[in-house]
């Protein structure tokens, strides 16, 4: 039987969003104070579901117990042609196509609920490019804080046909890496979050190393990757980072290593510790928006020699 969360954890309930008659599924984790320091909205990958964000294998592995507990609201969605939506689009929907049905949910969403200082994207492996395409369209309220991304980059490390598509998974160990890095438990809760991959999502995926240029270009929010100690679906040699942040060139990036880990980061014992950086990672885009921060950056040499003469 799988952990149940502590009663102090902030409670995760089910939420179905209107894409204009497309409905989103979901999972929703709001905060104590009714209004949240900013929302979070967190996209699965190729072949999964919302609960990916919301493991119960082991206390303290779910990103929205966590970030409801630091103050913000956490929405986990089902990607179009998953969860709720898998009957009204049974081929799912290509990239724009996923992209116009995300913004849609999210702007119905913002009317009803508040979003703090903004929305801050997250997503694993193939909802990465969902992340990327929305953060680039997204205006006003919705532009993002910042998208933090995990097990997604531009070149794969595997020919496409090896890519998980409608009738193939996917070789199974390249989404875990070493079985160590997991609770044994993970592996059987996985059963009950895997999901056909839409047919036009498996058609689209092998074309995104052509693709991400444009999309990228568009991006102007800070951009962090991270990719485990045994990412197996990707390349992140050097030549493969450059390629990859070259074309985000109105954004700010950041490349990490997460170790301990394989490329299914949250489902693993390095869930936490992965969680709490994405969160640090909004703190940052948070501050960053704050006007004082500026004013800082811009003290002159001469006033922090003052300073050092003080502290002297």
């Amino acid at each position: 039987m799988a952990p149940t969360p502590s009663p102090a954890a902030p409670p995760v309930r089910s939420v179905v969003l209107d894409a204009d008659g497309i409905p989103l599924s979901g999972l929703l984790a709001l905060p104590a104070d009714p209004v949240p320091r900013a929302l979070v909205v967190a996209l699965h990958g190729a072949g999964m579901s919302a609960g990916y964000f919301d493991s119960r294998v082991r206390p303290g592995f779910s990103l929205l117990e966590l970030g409801a507990s630091l103050g913000f609201a956490v929405l986990a969605l089902d990607r179009p042609g998953y969860g709720a939506s898998a009957a009204a689009l049974p081929r799912g929907l290509d990239l724009a196509g996923q992209t116009a049905a995300l913004l849609r949910a999210l702007d119905g969403y913002a009317d009803g609920h508040g979003l703090g200082a903004g929305v801050f994207l997250v997503a694993h492996s193939n909802g990465g490019r969902l992340a990327l395409s929305a953060a680039a369209g997204a205006r006003g309220r919705l532009a993002p804080l910042g998208v933090d991304l995990c097990g997604v980059g531009r070149h794969f490390a595997v020919e496409p046909g090896q890519l998980p598509g409608a009738d193939f998974p996917g070789q199974w160990r390249r989404h875990w890496g070493a079985l160590r890095f997991y609770p044994p438990e993970a592996f059987r809760a996985c059963t009950g979050l895997v999901r056909p991959v839409p047919a036009e999502e498996a058609r689209e995926t092998p074309s995104w190393p052509v693709a991400y240029p444009a999309v990228a270009a568009g991006v102007r929010a800070p951009v962090r990757f991270t990719f485990a100690e045994q990412e197996l679906w990707w390349r992140r040699d050097r030549a493969a980072v450059e390629e990859l942040l070259s074309p985000l060139s109105g954004a700010s990036t950041e490349v990490v290593i997460q170790p301990h880990a394989g490329h299914n980061v949250s489902l693993g014992w390095a869930s936490r510790g992965y969680h709490l950086r994405v969160m640090a990672f909004l703190e940052e885009c948070l501050l960053a928006r704050e006007p004082g921060v500026e004013r800082v950056s811009a003290t002159t040499d001469r006033e922090m020699k003052k300073v050092d003469r003080d502290l002297t």
